[in-house]
């Protein structure tokens, strides 16, 4: 039975990613279209600068840059290898893990205001994403278990479905973002 919910808790967050990459492709285009009006109405009135005289165009690409760097921390191989604690029980590191999420997230909460809401929501949908597989995989989890087999068993979900992740997705909208503005 446990072996049937794991699998429709697969088939979730597999289905879940699609929809939200089809989202980002969808929106990534009404982007290119809607950037392109804002270029050319920018190239009219010159390049806009923010109060300290530091171009837009300069801290637009920091942020893109600091986000792309987010969703390579987040990522859960990569936050698997910098959190694991073999002590921990399983609960523990269910824990663990959404909180150093939430807190890269956090840390990165100010970029936002430089990158479009597009950019932005993908980066968010995919810290939703991670949390929400974690959850999922650690709620199958027996009492008990410890932080070594809900590492394994997050590990194993990616290595047999890597289209549930959405981490090449995301990193390569920002990417693409950001050189839109190179």
């Amino acid at each position: 039975m446990d072996s049937n919910l794991l699998i429709v808790a697969i088939v979730f967050a597999v289905l879940l990613a699609a929809i939200l990459a089809w989202l980002l492709i969808r929106q990534r285009r009404q982007l290119k279209a809607a950037e392109k009006k804002a270029a050319d109405r920018e190239h009219a009135a010159g390049h806009p600068t923010d109060p300290s005289g530091v171009p837009s165009r300069q801290l637009q690409l920091q942020a893109y840059e600091r986000l792309i760097l987010l969703t390579d921390r987040i990522a859960l191989p990569n936050l698997i290898q910098r959190a694991h604690q073999p002590d921990l029980s399983a609960r523990e590191m269910q824990s663990l893990l959404t909180l150093s999420i939430r807190q890269e997230f956090e840390h990165n909460i100010t970029q936002q205001i430089y990158v479009s809401a597009e950019a932005w929501d993908a980066v968010r949908n995919y810290k939703d994403q991670n949390i929400l597989i974690i959850n999922q995989v650690g709620s199958f989890l027996p009492e008990g278990a410890t932080a070594a087999v809900l590492n394994r068993q997050l590990l194993d979900l990616l290595m047999q479905n890597p289209q549930a992740s959405l981490q090449n997705i995301v990193s390569e909208a920002l990417s693409f973002e950001a050189k839109k503005l190179l």
